[in-house]
């Protein structure tokens, strides 16, 4: 683990990594241990959903080019950054349909929410010359 290279690294990953890591241990209790609707699994995901939050705000400002002739514009949004929207749209969708008392919709936006902006997400973040890849594989 090359620890080094986040003393280089701008606040935007910081905060992403200091937010994506907490959340997806939450969110793995969230979804495979906790007694769903209990006071605790109500009080955690708040707390998850503000990570998730924060988490995708920072991640619009993480300007990575390492997959050249993918980025788009002079802001070098890749398309990684479609993750940003989606956790977007999931953290929305999952406090209104819980709301609404819409128990199927609450779940479903939050399975995508783990499996989409978490999962499928950082397996993308691993991907070979990524920061990730190189954090923890040289």
């Amino acid at each position: 683990m090359n620890v080094a290279l986040l003393a280089d690294a701008p606040p935007s990953v910081i905060v992403h990594l200091a937010t994506i890591l907490p959340a997806f241990v939450l969110g793995t209790w969230m979804i495979f241990a906790s007694h769903k609707g209990s006071p605790t699994h109500r009080a955690v995901g708040k707390i998850y959903l503000v990570l998730m939050s924060i988490t995708a705000i920072a991640a619009t400002f993480i300007r990575e080019p390492t997959l050249p002739g993918i980025n788009i514009g002079p802001l070098r949004i890749g398309p990684i950054h479609i993750f940003v929207l989606i956790t977007a749209w999931s953290v929305y969708r999952a406090l209104t349909s819980i709301r609404n008392g819409n128990l199927k919709a609450h779940r479903g936006s939050m399975m995508g929410l783990y499996f989409g902006g978490l999962i499928l997400a950082g397996v993308i973040a691993f991907l070979p010359n990524r920061l990730m890849w190189r954090l923890f594989f040289g």
